[in-house]
């Protein structure tokens, strides 16, 4: 198998041999990963159960943090989960890996189809199924809204959607997905949608692909599946907490495949995970610092921002070169969006011309880089 290098390795080869201003304090907006401190409430939580460490935790997850996931979903999204419907994960990278693998196991040449540019896991897994992939541009044409081929999608094993979307921030709306809904039933396809993201919003909530399978009708989540993690929601990667949900039938087999992965979270981590996605205050915390981020975009750079993640996917004329002089002239580091992407079969790669901003850091740091991004800009 031959794995394309992680963009932020190809980041490091691009800069390498550069040396940054000294002038400024060094400035990563390159990788989503919140850069405030986790909530206390969940820190003391693991610290409480660490004697736990000594006991073997379940495949399945144990009961309570099921439990505090299923009524995060009613919380959020109005969705009453039965039991069956929701798997406990480690985190969710693993399952955007293993779970393709699981799938298409059995699927004579399996063909694989996701948004591009793309979170690169998906590629990864791809590669380990053996997949022939479909790449969804997202474009400014298209408003970096996946663009429907039925003659495509009809030969599709498995459709994986991002919404909201990393790196572009798009968002589709309950009709927009619903309309996705109706295609993977038509065409026998599964339709999964990572929605990472879901809990970092600006204004108005925005929805989920099971939401949308119950506006259309499929109240059994019938070639529907989610997943979802509480990194970026409670500032807290590091607990490796995620679940998938949707289609009770696929989840039972994959339930019992993950019986052999040993990915099984620690109990302590469990402990700690169950009361962050019982609690919503800490979240509308880190919205509005996210919020008070892209207001300072807006005005110190002057363009519009998305109503959701807390990425700018930001146009520059050459994006390597931009890259390396905003690193060597004001010691900022962003990701060119080419690294996020591919040439799709017409040779086009939708990721050219782009950069990728994180604006995870707290608003007067943000706004520092914010200040020298506008001068190499200028």
């Amino acid at each position: 198998m031959h794995f394309e290098p992680y963009p932020f390795e190809k980041l490091n080869t691009l800069l390498a041999g550069i040396t940054p201003n000294p002038e400024y304090s060094p400035i990563a907006l390159t990788i989503g990963e919140p850069q405030f401190e986790t909530p206390a409430f969940i820190q003391k939580s693991l610290a409480k159960h660490s004697e736990e460490l000594r006991r073997y935790p379940k495949t399945a997850g144990e009961a309570y943090l099921n439990e505090s996931m299923r009524g995060f979903v009613e919380h959020r999204f109005g969705i009453a989960l039965k039991p069956g419907e929701l798997v406990s994960t480690f985190g969710t990278r693993e399952v955007l890996f293993n779970f393709p693998q699981f799938y298409l196991f059995d699927k004579q040449n399996p063909v694989m189809a996701y948004t591009n540019p793309f979170y690169q896991i998906y590629e990864g897994a791809a590669i380990a199924s053996r997949a022939r992939v479909i790449h969804l541009n997202l474009t400014e044409e298209n408003g970096f809204k996946p663009v429907v081929n039925e003659a495509e999608l009809s030969g599709c094993d498995l459709v994986i959607l991002n919404f909201p979307n990393n790196p572009t921030a798009s968002v589709l709306s309950l009709a927009e997905l619903g309309e996705w809904v109706k295609l993977a039933l038509k065409h026998d396809f599964l339709l999964l949608n990572d929605e990472c993201y879901s809990e970092i919003y600006t204004a108005e909530k925005v929805p989920s692909l099971l939401e949308a399978s119950v506006h259309v009708g499929n109240t059994a989540f019938k070639n529907v599946l989610v997943i979802n993690s509480i990194s970026k929601r409670s500032s807290a990667p590091g607990l490796r907490s995620g679940f998938i949900a949707g289609d009770a039938e696929i989840l039972k087999g994959y339930a019992q495949y993950r019986t052999y992965v040993g990915c099984a979270s620690p109990l302590p981590l469990q402990a700690a995970a169950a009361m962050a996605w019982a609690d919503e205050k800490h979240v509308a915390c880190a919205r509005e610092v996210y919020a008070e981020n892209f207001k300072a975009a807006r005005e110190i750079l002057g363009i519009e921002t998305s109503d959701a993640t807390f990425y700018l996917w930001l146009k520059v004329p050459d994006a390597l070169e931009f890259t390396q002089r905003l690193y060597r002239d004001y010691n900022v580091k962003v990701l060119p969006g080419e690294f996020l992407a591919r040439e799709d079969a017409h040779g086009e790669n939708p990721g050219i011309g782009y950069i990728r901003i994180a604006l995870v850091e707290e608003t007067g740091r943000t706004i520092h880089a914010l200040n020298r991004l506008k001068e190499a800009l200028s």
